[in-house]
């Protein structure tokens, strides 16, 4: 899970948006950047080492049961 912001692209037109969906919009991101898994997400990329606590090596939470619904199939 990547939790960092894409940097802005300077090849992309602007859109001037609706001035409530904007505020809504802004509202959202601040929310999303004050969250607890945020927070420690961030904490973690400053020790200096990139975290793998969000990023487990098979790609799922729960490698096992990953594996198990990928080869599920109904009868």
């Amino acid at each position: 899970m990547d939790l960092s912001f894409p940097g802005f692209d300077r090849d992309t037109e602007v859109t001037q948006l609706p001035s409530d969906l904007a505020v809504l919009m802004v509202g959202i991101a601040a929310r999303q950047v004050a969250s607890p898994t945020a927070v420690t997400q961030a904490r973690f990329g400053r020790i200096g080492q990139p975290s793998r606590l969000l990023q487990p090596l098979d790609g799922a939470f729960n490698g096992p049961t990953a594996a198990l619904l990928a080869k599920w199939k109904e009868p």
